[in-house]
């Protein structure tokens, strides 16, 4: 009896490195956030998170080279928001199963 797997390899090696990505509670937190406000800046990320700028910055940078988060440049500041609104059901996915 042979089994056809329901995904290629390829692509699952893609979707674990982005959930590597959202994989930590400070993005998952990030991710929620720009969900609820659609677009927001570095400074206002970090405090509503209440960490540190460079601490804020590193996980966007993280978000945004796994595709996550796009940035846009307005003057100085930089506004990131999600490349899909979809990274926002991972929380609804997780809310579901997991049990506090």
């Amino acid at each position: 009896m042979s089994t056809e797997l329901s995904y290629s390899f390829s692509f699952l090696e893609t979707a674990t490195e982005v959930l590597r990505a959202v994989a930590h509670p400070h993005r998952l937190l990030i991710i929620d956030m720009l969900h609820q406000q659609k677009s927001l800046n570095v400074t206002e990320i970090y405090e509503k998170l209440g960490i540190e700028q460079a601490v804020a910055s590193h996980h966007l940078r993280i978000l945004k080279d796994r595709g996550v988060v796009q940035v846009k440049r307005d003057g100085k500041n930089s506004n990131y928001s999600l490349t899909s609104e979809e990274y926002a059901k991972i929380l609804t996915i997780l809310n579901q199963v997991v049990q506090e």
